[in-house]
């Protein structure tokens, strides 16, 4: 038989919406860069919040049929740490975990993702999502530039290296690092110095004797080998002042340009990983206690006494600056006190 060119016309436009009537993904893939400041790990080994990040890419992956891939850069080492957010508002930064409060300087709103002892447990922190406190923050954030794929929430302790920090008198000469605005507010009032910077060199810091003791989460005591040098605890097991918000998080002008099937796949994995985030978190809290234990080190439990003296000084500092910053500020406040 003889092919005519009408023939191979035909056979080329048949093929083409076959191919188009098999996929409703864009013909080339597209990639996102997820940044994190943690150490990298495999999907099973390692920092969770690591192991989330490849879980998200992993699977979108798979339900994209490959036209949306992700990469994920640890250990800060696609950006510093601190510019993340303000990367992300402007579209130069696909995707981030990333402790939110660390954009309290460029948005007010967003240093209560780190308020001291408003957030005293997992169950109030996932409550957040889908109540007026969520529902204001994400419009906030939206304003911004910026939305909440994987709202995840830690407990965290603090880790010293000569004395324990437990009740507001021990923090008294102590340099510390509290981890937002609002939480050196409260140590400032307890007696401490405040140190300020990234979770990631903290190490670094306490090394050098820069700092007595560093409050952060659970995971972070475990990923950044503080056991090395603290030599006592104050876990997050149980009750705690120190609840974080570190979501997963995607440019707004990124994921505006990104087909309505994958703008879906990417909100619905991230809604699916926050049960694995849970528990990984809670999970950290006891590891990190035998981590430390086991190194030599004294290990100490919060109880309700404690936490509320915590928190008579946080009411009298930051969440009363907090409040008086803006009706924005004002209104989330207010909104997540109802939670208590």
């Amino acid at each position: 038989m003889v092919l005519t060119r009408r023939d191979f016309v035909n056979a080329a436009g048949a093929s083409a919406l076959g191919a188009m009537a098999g996929s409703t993904w864009a013909q080339s893939p597209t990639g996102l860069k997820i940044s994190h400041q943690f150490p990298g790990g495999t999907l099973t080994e390692g920092d969770f919040r690591d192991r989330l990040c490849q879980r998200f890419a992993q699977e979108v992956d798979k339900r994209t049929g490959g036209a949306l891939k992700a990469s994920v850069y640890p250990g800060a080492s696609l950006m510093k740490t601190n510019a993340q957010f303000s990367s992300l508002r402007k579209g130069a930064l696909d995707m981030s975990l990333v402790p939110l409060s660390y954009a309290g300087g460029e948005v007010a709103e967003t240093n209560i993702g780190l308020m001291p002892a408003l957030v005293p447990s997992y169950a109030q922190g996932a409550a957040w999502k889908t109540s007026e406190v969520g529902k204001l923050l994400s419009k906030v954030l939206d304003e911004k530039g910026v939305v909440v794929v994987s709202w995840i929430w830690q407990a965290g302790g603090t880790a010293s290296r000569s004395r324990p920090l437990l009740a507001p008198d021990d923090a008294k000469g102590m340099k510390v690092r509290g981890g937002s605005r609002e939480m050196d507010m409260m140590l400032k009032q307890a007696g401490a110095s405040v140190i300020t910077l990234p979770s990631n060199e903290i190490y670094a810091a306490m090394q050098t004797g820069a700092m007595d003791a560093a409050m952060t989460s659970s995971t972070s005591f475990i990923s950044f080998k503080l056991e090395e040098l603290a030599k006592h605890l104050t876990t997050g097991r149980d009750k705690t002042f120190w609840f974080m918000f570190e979501p997963l998080m995607i440019s707004k002008e990124v994921l505006a340009k990104l087909p309505k099937a994958q703008q879906d796949v990417v909100m619905a994995v991230g809604a699916e990983l926050e049960t694995f985030a849970r528990d990984s978190a809670k999970a950290d809290d006891k590891i990190a206690a035998e981590i430390y234990a086991k190194a030599g080190a004294k290990v100490y439990d919060m109880d309700d006494a404690t936490l509320r003296k915590w928190q008579t000084i946080a009411r009298d500092t930051a969440w009363k600056d907090f409040n008086d910053k803006s009706e924005t500020c004002a209104a989330l406040l207010k909104a997540a006190q109802k939670l208590l």
